[in-house]
C-alpha cells in the first residue's frame, strides 16, 4: 500500500504540472478544449490525492509499522478512534493533509464552475494547480509520508524492516478534540486558498471586481468560519489538556493561527464597501492576498523550527521550500498588481468620516494593527537572533498591552456600525440611535463598580458590551416591529421573517452578538484565581467558594498508558457539589506523560484542577487549583459564531406579492362584483415585508 500511495502522489504531481502549462496555453488561445483538458487534470490532481491520503490512513489501520512514519506515530495498542489524528499528527502527514484538504477545495471550485465564468477559471485552475504543485513538491520528494524503513544485510543489500511496534501518539494528541482541531483549522487555512485564487485571477485577467467579489463571498465566509472554529477548539484544547489553567498563552502558533484571521475578518467588512460603494479595491485584493500568504506563514512556522511551541512540530529542513514558496507567491502579486493597478480605481471616495464606510475603514485599520503587533511579537526572536546573535522572547505581558486596547476598541465598532448611515449620518440619528444603548452600558458599569469589578478593562468591556448587545438587540426589534405592525404576526415570528429576509445582515449580527459573549468570557480573565500545595488522603484545600478534599490516590493500568488518579470531593459553602478526578498519564511507548485536566463549568466560572505530578522532596501529590469567571461564555459564544456563519451562508428569502384580504372582499362583496384587492410583499412564505 506504501508503493500504492507514492504513485499516486507522484501521478497527482503530473497531472498538476499538466494542469498549470494546458491552462497557461488555454488562456493564451482560449481553445475550449484545452480548457477542459486542464480542469479534467485538475479534478485528477484531487482525485488522486484522496487516493494517496485514503493509503496513508490504511497502513495506521493495519499497524503496518514497516513505513517510517507510522511506526513514529502510532502503536498497536493505539485507539482507532485516535489513528485518524495520527494521520496528521507528525511534518510528513500534516502537509499530505494540506494537500488532501486543498484537492478538496479545488474539485468543488472546479466542479460547481465548469460552466460558468469562462473569462475567469482558467486563471483560477492554473493558481490553484500551482499551489498544490508546491505542496506536491513537499510530498513526494522531501517529506514523504511512504518513506519505509530498511536495514543493510550482510550483501550489501536493503531489505525492508518492520518493527514489532511503534513509539505511538503523542500524549497530547490523544484527546478527543484532537481527532476535530486540526482538520478545522487546516479547512480555514487552506480554504483561504480559493478566495485568493479568484483574487489574482481577476486581477490577472481584469475581471469586473465586484464579480469575483461575489463569486468568492461564500468561499470566503466558509474559510473564516473554519478558521474561528479552529482558533476556538485550539484554545480549549489548551484549556483541557496543558494544565496550566489558561486557553490563550500567546504562543507563536497560536498566532499563526490568529493572524490570517484578523486580515479574513477585515477583508469580509471591507469588501461590503466595494460591493456598495466601488471602494477599497486595492485594499480587498491586498487584503485577500494577504490572509494566503499568512496562511503559508502559518504552517510555516509550526513546521520549519524557527519558533518554539508546544503545538509546532521539531525542528526540520523544510523551512527554506516555504520561504522560497512565499516569495514567489509575493512576486507574482506584486506584478500583477503593478500591471494591472489601474483596473482597481475606486468608483467613490468618502463622504464622511461619520458613516457607515468610516467605520469599516477604523475596523479594518484596527484589524491590521492588531495583526502587525502580533507578528511583529511573534517574529521578534527570529529577527533578534538574526540581528544580534541572540534570542529575545516576547511574551503575553507585550501582546496583552498591545491588544486588550484594540480588542476593546473593535468591539466598540461593532456597535457603532450597525448605527450609521451609508455616505453620512446626521446628529439627529446618532443622538437617536446612540443614546440607549450607551445609557443601558454606562448604568451596567455603574451597577458592576461596587459589585467588585475593579478592573479597569473588565469594566471598560462590560460597559462596551452591554452598548454592543442592546444595538444588535435594536437592530432586530426595530424591523420586526415594522413585519408586526404589518402582518399582525407576533414578534418573534417577525423576528424570524426579518432574519431569513437578510440573512447575511442579521447572520452578521449574530456573529457580532457572538463575539460579545467571547469578550466578555475573556474580561473574566482580570478575577482568576489559584493555588497550589501537596495533598495526601485526607488534606484539605480551600480556593474561592470551594473546598477540596482529597479522599484517594490511585494508579490504574490502561491499555495503552498507566494512570495516576486522584479523587477529590468538591464542596461549595458547606454543602457537597461534585467528586472530581485529574489524572497523570504515563504512556510507556513513548516514554511520555500527560495531563487529564478535571473541570466543573458553569455559566459563573470553572473549577479547574490538576494533578501537577509528585513532589521531589516527600513524593507527595501535587495539586494546582484555579477558580476561572466566565471561561464558559468564550465558548458559548464561539458556538453562536459559528451559527451566525452559517445563518449568513443561508440565501435570502425572496419577498413575492400576496393578495391579501382577497377571500375576506369576496365574502363581503355582493354577488357578482369584482372583489376589492390589496397587494403588500410578503416572504416566500406568505408573511407580509
Amino acid at each position: 500500500m506504501d508503493l500504492f500511495g507514492s504513485f499516486a502522489l507522484l501521478l497527482a504531481f503530473a497531472c498538476a504540472i499538466y494542469a498549470i502549462v494546458a491552462g497557461i496555453i488555454a488562456i493564451r488561445t482560449r481553445n475550449p478544449l484545452i480548457q477542459k483538458s486542464a480542469r479534467h487534470a485538475g479534478i485528477a490532481v484531487c482525485v488522486l490525492v484522496m487516493i494517496g491520503t485514503i493509503s496513508l490512513f490504511y497502513l495506521f489501520l493495519t499497524d503496518d509499522f514497516s513505513v517510517s512514519y507510522v511506526a513514529g506515530h502510532s502503536n498497536r495498542d493505539l485507539e482507532s478512534f485516535f489513528k485518524v489524528a495520527a494521520l496528521w499528527a507528525g511534518q510528513e502527514g500534516s502537509l499530505l493533509f494540506w494537500s488532501f484538504l486543498l484537492a478538496g477545495y479545488t474539485f468543488f471550485v472546479l466542479l460547481i464552475n465548469r460552466s460558468k465564468h469562462p473569462e475567469l477559471m482558467p486563471y483560477v485552475g492554473v493558481i490553484l494547480a500551482g499551489v498544490q504543485t508546491f505542496f506536491l513538491i513537499l510530498n513526494v520528494f522531501v517529506v514523504s509520508p511512504f518513506q519505509v524503513l530498511g536495514s543493510a544485510g550482510a550483501d550489501g543489500v536493503m531489505r525492508l524492516v518492520a518493527m514489532p511496534d511503534g513509539r505511538g501518539l503523542n500524549p497530547l494528541l490523544q484527546y478527543p478534540e484532537m481527532v476535530a482541531h486540526p482538520p478545522t483549522l487546516y479547512m480555514g487555512y487552506v480554504g483561504f486558498a480559493v478566495p485568493f485564487a479568484f483574487a489574482l485571477a481577476a486581477l490577472l485577467g481584469r475581471y469586473p471586481g465586484e464579480k469575483w467579489i461575489h463569486i468568492t463571498r461564500k468561499w470566503t465566509m466558509i474559510a473564516w468560519c473554519f478558521q474561528s472554529a479552529g482558533v476556538l477548539m485550539g484554545a480549549h484544547w489548551a484549556y483541557a489538556v496543558l494544565g496550566w489553567g489558561g486557553y490563550w498563552a500567546w504562543d507563536p502558533v497560536e498566532n499563526a493561527s490568529l493572524m490570517p484571521w484578523l486580515t479574513g475578518t477585515a477583508f469580509l467588512h471591507s469588501v461590503m464597501m466595494q460591493e456598495k460603494r466601488g471602494m477599497l479595491k486595492v485594499w480587498n485584493v491586498w487584503l485577500v492576498f494577504s490572509t494566503f500568504l499568512l496562511c503559508i506563514l502559518g504552517t510555516f512556522l509550526t513546521r520549519s523550527g524557527v519558533v518554539s511551541s508546544v503545538h509546532a512540530f521539531a525542528q526540520s529542513s523544510i523551512g527554506p521550500w516555504f520561504v522560497g514558496f512565499i516569495l514567489l507567491t509575493l512576486a507574482v502579486c506584486i506584478v500583477a498588481f503593478l500591471k494591472n493597478r489601474d483596473y482597481l480605481k475606486s468608483d467613490n471616495h468618502l463622504d464622511s468620516m461619520v458613516s457607515r464606510e468610516s467605520s469599516f475603514l477604523f475596523n479594518n485599520l484596527i484589524l491590521l494593527a492588531a495583526c502587525f503587533a502580533v507578528l511583529w511579537g511573534t517574529l521578534f526572536p527570529v529577527i533578534s537572533e538574526a540581528v544580534q546573535g541572540s534570542k529575545i522572547s516576547v511574551g503575553p505581558p507585550f501582546f496583552n498591552k498591545v491588544n486588550i486596547p484594540i480588542g476593546l476598541f473593535l468591539l466598540f465598532l461593532t456597535g457603532v456600525g450597525p448605527l450609521l448611515a451609508w455616505r453620512r449620518t446626521s446628529l439627529d440619528s446618532l443622538k437617536r440611535n446612540f443614546g440607549w444603548p450607551l445609557a443601558g452600558g454606562l448604568l451596567a458599569g455603574a451597577i458592576a463598580w461596587p459589585l467588585g469589578f475593579k478592573d479597569f478593562y473588565a469594566l471598560l468591556c462590560l460597559i462596551i458590551s452591554i452598548f454592543v448587545i442592546l444595538t444588535i438587540f435594536g437592530e432586530f426589534f426595530r424591523g420586526a416591529m415594522v413585519i408586526s405592525a404589518r402582518t399582525g404576526m407576533n414578534i418573534l415570528s417577525a423576528v424570524g421573517q426579518l432574519t431569513m429576509r437578510n440573512t447575511r445582515r442579521y447572520g452578521g449580527y449574530v456573529v457580532h452578538f457572538g463575539m460579545v459573549l467571547i469578550f466578555v468570557g475573556i474580561s473574566g480573565a482580570a478575577f482568576n484565581q489559584d493555588k497550589q500545595m501537596e495533598m495526601g488522603p485526607g488534606s484539605r484545600m480551600d480556593i474561592g467558594a470551594y473546598t477540596m478534599n482529597l479522599q484517594t490516590f490511585t494508579e490504574r493500568p490502561e491499555k495503552n498508558y498507566t494512570a495516576e488518579r486522584a479523587t477529590i470531593e468538591v464542596m461549595k459553602n458547606g454543602q457537597p457539589l461534585i467528586t472530581l478526578f485529574p489524572e497523570k498519564r504515563f504512556f510507556p511507548s513513548n516514554e511520555m506523560s500527560g495531563t487529564m485536566v478535571a473541570i466543573y463549568s458553569t455559566l459563573k466560572e470553572d473549577l479547574y484542577v490538576v494533578y501537577a505530578g509528585r513532589s521531589p522532596e516527600n513524593n507527595q501529590p501535587i495539586i494546582h487549583a484555579y477558580v476561572n469567571p466566565l471561561v464558559k461564555w468564550i465558548w458559548l459564544g464561539g458556538l453562536i459564531v459559528v451559527l451566525g456563519t452559517g445563518l449568513a451562508l443561508l440565501p435570502n428569502r425572496v419577498p413575492v406579492l400576496a393578495l391579501k384580504g382577497v377571500a375576506e372582499a369576496a365574502q363581503a362583496a355582493p354577488a357578482g362584483a369584482a372583489p376589492q384587492t390589496v397587494m403588500t410583499r410578503t416572504g416566500s412564505h406568505g408573511s407580509a415585508d
